[in-house]
């Protein structure tokens, strides 16, 4: 796909749920492998300008899947670092500890002359997610108002309307009265990106964009007995200089 240069181009990829056992399966799917698949796909690549996982590396918590994490990206040999989110599965001192530089980013923040984009952490105690009021304070601080505004989370603001929506986020009342207020006052915030769902959906509220992200390891149908599909996914963000966003879905 072709885009002008000055578009900015966000490789996005989520939910990759690995184990110890890099033969050991998710629901059907061979999680490494599909993780490796995304990774190559996304390394050939020379137009994309971030790269940003929206977290659940783990499925089983142990320490040797984030040693995998950063084995795949290390083979990947990407040009640019991973800017990384912690999803409901996943330990943030284990990310910390192990995602580091030069492979990753652990800012919580890209930019570009147009965009900035923001990640937010909305891991909670639980298998939904939260963003606390101190994150949605610093969200209002750290923002540009001279830039459009992308959000980045993993768990998803917004209903989709399967079985996930059990596990989404909490307190979205207070999540989308911050969002209408801070765009009220500089209506620069056009979309949120989020994991967490393992389909792409793509809606909408208060003239704000929600893209989830497909996930590299299995794409759930709409009960949790049902797969949707056992092939990796991921998603391009195409983030344009006049503050329109669309999204392409790598298939596999």
């Amino acid at each position: 796909m072709n885009r002008p240069a000055e578009t900015f181009v966000i490789a996005q990829f989520s939910d990759c749920h690995l184990f110890a056992d890099k033969q050991a399966k998710h629901l059907g799917a061979n999680v490494w492998q599909n993780l490796n698949r995304v990774l190559t796909d996304i390394a050939q690549r020379k137009n994309v300008d971030g790269i940003v996982f929206t977290g659940d590396l783990t499925q089983d918590h142990t320490e040797d899947s984030y040693h995998h994490f950063v084995h795949a990206i290390e083979q990947a040999k990407f040009a640019i670092p991973v800017y990384f989110l912690a999803g409901n599965h996943d330990d943030r001192a284990l990310l910390s500890q192990h995602l580091v530089e030069p492979n990753f980013q652990p800012n919580k923040m890209l930019y570009n002359d147009f965009w900035q984009i923001q990640l937010l952490d909305s891991k909670s105690d639980t298998p939904s997610g939260l963003v606390s009021s101190q994150n949605l304070q610093a969200l209002s601080q750290q923002m540009d108002s001279t830039k459009f505004q992308l959000l980045m989370m993993h768990h998803h603001p917004i209903d989709v309307g399967y079985y996930i929506d059990k596990h989404g986020l909490l307190a979205q009342d207070d999540f989308w009265k911050t969002i209408a207020e801070l765009n009220e006052k500089d209506g620069q915030i056009k979309g949120i990106a989020c994991g967490h769902v393992h389909r792409a959906v793509h809606l909408s509220k208060f003239n704000v964009d929600v893209y989830t992200c497909p996930a590299t390891s299995v794409q759930f149908g709409d009960t949790k007995e049902e797969i949707g599909s056992i092939l990796p996914s991921y998603q391009l963000l195409y983030l344009e200089s006049n503050g329109t966003m669309s999204r392409e879905i790598i298939v596999f």
